[in-house]
């Protein structure tokens, strides 16, 4: 997005003094800025360059080449990073999660939760400016619109044109490469959930699962739309972020703001007039801060739910300062306690802050502590439903059991089966199993016992786990022997 770079000459030498807007309460007066309300206005975002500018794609590269890469990766000979829904394991670099580890999941989302309040109410809504999909997929389909159609004022003139030849290609490779990146980011979020290494060649040979193509073609044209079409609708009124925000902020969190005191009375001039001898502030009325705004907000009319805080503004305003030879930062990042004439300054450390902080310290120590106590192994104990205790031709009384053995590391593993609480059993069945790399096995076992042996109708003992590699690994699990009356 190098092109349509800001420019500021020939502005004129004349001046148009405007009635002042009222800060951060005012409206703009710029006619041409799009009703962001109605979303049939379409909004071209002019390109700008600048520091924000920069870390942003640098951001959304980072996490795209992350994206794209991850399912390629194998660890131990698995696939990196598999989130195997019919099979209902997950796999992440080496460790298998299985629906017993919910508390794991249920941890990194509270932490993913929390990080977030953390960071909004510090620096406002930068998630959504600099890392969320919706804005970074958005860019890059933005990128391949300026390739075929050229700047934004090339390409609102495109679109008033008739169709011709010219924008008929142009429109065609423009749509046609939005579906093909549409379509390679199905194929990859799909790769996360079936092996990424069989699915190509299953589509490529149409022999592919049917939830694999439907997921594929819903996602696909989920991206079209929503990075396509309908882009700053998604950040305007469908995203809840934007929603409860607000709640977060206060008056010392960092946000996309213009001051109002040093920019108005707004106004054009030229360079070499002194804007206070004319009764303006430092804003020369350009409106490329609405240009290039990707929600086509007006951020001189105060802080709004739209802004994404993505610094655009910031970077364009910079330019224009920088060309007229004033001051940078008229548009920055800064509080409402800042702008405001007071003695006071921003508290960066505060007490929400710390208390988002010890909650978020808080949870992620227990996630550490819930992996590294985690066992590499699982027993889930199914008792015969048809009957509880049964009296063999012995007198013995017999109690029958499934044992669900669960290997939940990514290599073959052996395992040995002893009983815990009872005194002169018999076990019927096998004891040793061997289990390959995340997989689990069916083991029926009988437990038989002399009644006389039994002094309660119920007695509680336990089925022991043992990894037969490491025997300090043992998972216990509780379970009763029926003798009846």
């Amino acid at each position: 997005m190098e092109n349509d770079r800001i420019k500021v000459k020939n502005i004129p030498s004349e001046v148009k003094i405007q009635p002042p807007s009222n800060g951060a309460a005012g409206k703009s007066l710029n006619s041409s800025t799009p009703d962001r309300f109605n979303p049939r206005n379409r909004i071209y975002v002019r390109a700008v360059s600048g520091l924000h500018q920069l870390l942003r794609r640098r951001i959304g590269f980072i996490g795209m080449l992350a994206f794209m890469v991850l399912p390629w990766l194998n660890f131990n000979g698995h696939q990196a990073v598999l989130f195997d829904i019919f099979e209902q394991k997950f796999n992440i670099f080496g460790m298998t999660l299985w629906p017993q580890d919910l508390t794991i999941f249920a941890f990194i989302l509270m932490i993913a939760a929390f990080a977030l309040f953390l960071v909004t109410t510090f620096y406002g809504r930068v998630w959504c400016g600099y890392t969320c999909p919706q804005t970074v997929w958005t860019f890059i389909f933005i990128w391949f619109e300026e390739k075929f159609e050229g700047t934004a004022n090339q390409r609102k003139k495109l679109d008033q044109r008739p169709m011709d030849f010219d924008k008929f290609w142009r429109k065609s490779a423009k749509h046609g490469s939005w579906i093909l990146f549409s379509l390679y980011t199905a194929i990859t979020f799909v790769g996360y959930f079936t092996p990424i290494r069989s699915l190509i060649p299953d589509l490529l040979a149409f022999s592919a699962g049917f939830y694999a193509v439907l997921s594929i073609i819903v996602f696909t044209v989920c991206t079209y739309g929503n990075a396509g079409w309908m882009r700053e609708i998604m950040c305007l009124h469908i995203c809840p972020y934007a929603r409860f925000q607000s709640a977060m902020f206060d008056k010392d969190t960092f946000t996309v703001s213009y001051d109002a005191t040093r920019g108005e009375s707004r106004g054009p001039r030229s360079r070499k007039q002194d804007p206070k001898a004319l009764g303006l502030g430092d804003c020369i009325d350009c409106n490329l801060c609405v240009q290039v705004c990707p929600t086509g907000i007006d951020i001189r009319n105060g802080l709004q739910y739209e802004c994404i805080n993505c610094g655009a503004c910031i970077d364009a305003c910079d330019g224009v300062m920088d060309k007229m030879n004033y001051p940078k930062g008229l548009i920055a990042y800064t509080t409402e306690r800042n702008l405001e004439v007071s003695t006071e300054k921003t508290k960066a450390v505060r007490g929400k802050l710390i208390g988002y902080l010890m909650i978020l310290l808080v949870i992620t120590g227990a996630l550490v502590a819930n992996i590294a106590m985690r066992m590499p192994m699982d027993l889930d104990i199914i008792r015969d439903r048809n009957q509880l205790y049964r009296v063999n031709i012995e007198g013995l009384i017999e109690n029958t059991y499934t044992l669900k053995v669960i290997n939940k590391a990514q290599v073959e593993q052996k395992f040995s089966i002893e009983i815990s609480g009872l005194d002169n059993y018999q076990v019927l069945g096998k004891q040793q199993v061997h289990l390959a790399a995340g997989s689990t096995m069916d083991v029926p076992l009988s437990v038989v016992i002399d009644p006389y042996d039994l002094k309660k109708p119920v007695t509680e003992f336990e089925f022991v786990l043992i990894n037969q590699d490491n025997p300090d690994e043992r998972l216990a699990q509780p379970t009763n022997f029926f003798k009846g009356r």
